[in-house]
């Protein structure tokens, strides 16, 4: 039998925490997973994951205390230094073979933990999740990424983020694809009748190119033909806010469970400066959902190639010109059997949780 614990940020809404569940909710005999939190989540989405993990018989370690405020990530930092106790203490319980630990705050909280009690032995596997790394704490990110390397512990989702990992660290890692399985679709309730319905989802941060989205849906305020529905919450929270006075838009916290709804949408609107793989993408397409995205490595991925609802730089005439004169006269239902078809053949999840589970037991 082997135990693998997957350390993750927080229980709450973000691709790479799904990417553990994902994983971890393998059906391989021989493999106990156990999913720890380093920042305790406290939100709607939080509840509906954690019935998830209780369902599926995976062992939760919730994290004693939240982040109380954000400033230069020092809230984040000061959780994470208290980690390793926590994790000594999981050790000394559990004898964990495996410690699989996504995005840069359990990264660096496994890496303290292990600087702190040496004599802690398991494997450490780390997914690379997005092309750029450690905004903020480079220092700290160099030393991170050298203990990365020593224990051979690197794997990209994808060849743009194993490309962007080498160009700065000088290692290319392997690669294993972010595997998404279909959900069964429920109806959003929510959606307008007669008008093009948009999903927005995610945080609301400059990554996710917010102050775009919100430049979008303000020049389309007066085409009674869009309407968009934003689900996210972050630290671009005011800027989306200003949105609610517009007849074209909701503005929701996120959506728990959002999978489940994509096949009530039309499109689903990304205009992210920069990913590493998207699930929210993956998930839109094998559900039916063609999607509009800014050309980034991350997204176009995703995709088959020379994909016609895409813009370049995200360029707002190229925006407009795409709501106005594409989408009134494409096939939407061409498209979107196109993408689902991609994406079943490249983002199976049973593929991901295989070739993890070969990567456990390499020794």
């Amino acid at each position: 039998m082997i135990r693998v614990f997957h350390i993750v940020a927080r229980l709450d809404v973000g691709g790479s925490e799904r990417v553990a569940i994902n994983i971890a909710s393998s059906e391989a005999e021989h493999t106990e997973y156990h999913i720890a939190e380093v920042l305790r989540g406290n939100s709607a989405y939080t509840e509906q994951v954690l019935s998830e993990l209780r369902d599926k018989g995976i062992s939760v370690h919730r994290a004693p205390l939240s982040v109380l405020f954000h400033w230069h990530y020092l809230c984040e930092k000061l959780l994470t230094f208290l980690f390793p106790l926590r994790f000594l203490l999981l050790w000394l319980r559990y004898r964990p073979d495996v410690v699989h630990c996504h995005t840069e705050m359990p990264d660096m909280a496994v890496w303290l933990a292990m600087r702190l009690f040496p004599f802690i032995k398991c494997r450490v596997v780390r997914t690379i999740h997005n092309t750029r790394l450690w905004t903020g704490m480079t220092g700290t990110g160099s030393k991170v990424e050298r203990f990365m390397q020593r224990r051979h512990a690197n794997i990209a989702i994808s060849p743009n983020v194993a490309r962007a990992y080498n160009d700065v660290y000088g290692e290319l890692p392997p690669v294993i694809y972010n595997g998404v399985a279909p959900a069964t679709q429920e109806t959003y309730n929510e959606v307008k009748t007669g008008k093009t319905n948009i999903c927005f989802a995610g945080r609301l941060e400059e990554q996710k190119g917010i102050s775009t989205l919100c430049e979008i849906i303000k020049a389309l305020a007066d085409n009674d033909q869009y309407y968009f529905h934003v689900f996210g919450s972050g630290t671009l929270q005011p800027l989306v806010d200003d949105l609610r006075q517009l007849p074209n838009v909701s503005v929701n916290p996120p959506l728990p469970n959002l999978s489940r709804y994509l096949s009530s949408f039309d499109y689903v609107i990304m205009p992210s400066v920069h990913e590493g793989l998207s699930i929210l993408a993956i998930e839109a397409s094998m559900n039916g959902v063609p999607l509009m995205i800014n050309h980034c490595d991350g997204l176009t991925d995703t995709l088959p190639a020379g994909w016609p609802l895409a813009v370049n730089g995200n360029d707002m005439a190229a925006w407009l010109r795409l709501f106005r004169e594409k989408l009134p006269i494409i096939d939407r239902e061409r498209l979107a059997c196109e993408a689902m078809e991609y994406a079943t053949s490249k983002f199976s999840l049973n593929r991901m949780q295989r070739e993890y589970e070969a990567v456990y037991n390499t020794k």
